[in-house]
């Protein structure tokens, strides 16, 4: 299966050149550069793709866990402080649980509810130097084949070409286990969705969905293997002899 580029965005300046700015801005030029950003990268347009599209996400959701600092005319603007982020891979924001968290030289716990999106606070009890409580923003970055954007999770799956051509049935393993899908053939469009599997719904945030995007590949199962695999995952040797 093809590498995929990556959809995370490491660095604040990352960020900001993603958002085609030099450096940090506030307020209403931040949500000018956002929108002419995610507006160029649209898939649907001549110079846009997906990934980009993806990234665009990905920069505006980690500034603005930067602390914005507006300088004065001819002053040279400080580097906004740094402030802890809670990374969790996609797993972790779908299960939830304990998380431990580095401040300051301290080691911390912290639990998130299942559900957690991109972008929320979670309470980190006594995380302040003043023993202070902490309110930290989330970070989700993509892990074990999985990436998170809103409520929806997204995954690569390969297939056939044949299959691709012809149409048929596939089995695709998801996080909740295997799925089938049917594909049509000649369809322009590799991405199945699969309903209810993205984000468990979570205050006022609908359950999400798992958008599956077909890799064709040589090194894809066929038909023939995929079925195979399916029967000795039924007929164990337990059930055989039951």
């Amino acid at each position: 299966m093809r590498a995929r580029p990556s959809l995370e965005v490491s660095s604040p300046g990352e960020a900001w050149a993603l958002l085609g700015l030099d450096g940090p801005a506030d307020g209403d030029a931040l949500t000018s550069a956002f929108r002419a950003a995610i507006k160029a990268a649209r898939p649907e347009n001549h110079d846009g793709d997906e990934t980009r599209f993806r990234q665009v996400i990905a920069a505006w959701r980690l500034v603005q866990t930067q602390a914005p600092v507006i300088a004065e005319p001819g002053v040279p603007a400080p580097p906004p402080p740094a402030e802890t982020i809670i990374a969790i891979t996609p797993r972790e924001a779908l299960e939830g649980g304990a998380l431990t968290v580095w401040r300051d030289g301290r080691r911390l716990k912290v639990t998130a509810p299942a559900g957690l999106r991109a972008g929320e606070r979670l309470r980190l009890k006594g995380g302040a130097a003043d023993g202070a409580d902490l309110f930290l923003p989330v970070l989700i970055r993509g892990a074990d084949g999985l990436n998170v954007i809103g409520d929806d999770l997204y995954m690569d799956w390969p297939v056939t070409r044949r299959l691709v051509d012809d149409g048929g049935r596939i089995e695709i393993d998801t996080h909740a286990g295997p799925r089938s899908a049917w594909i049509v053939a000649g369809q322009e469009s590799l991405r199945l969705r699969l309903r209810g599997l993205g984000l468990p719904a979570r205050g006022s945030r609908p359950q999400g969905h798992l958008f599956v995007t077909l890799i064709p590949s040589e090194d894809a199962p066929s038909a023939a293997e995929d079925l195979l695999v399916r029967f000795t995952r039924v007929w164990t040797p337990d059930r055989m002899a039951a």
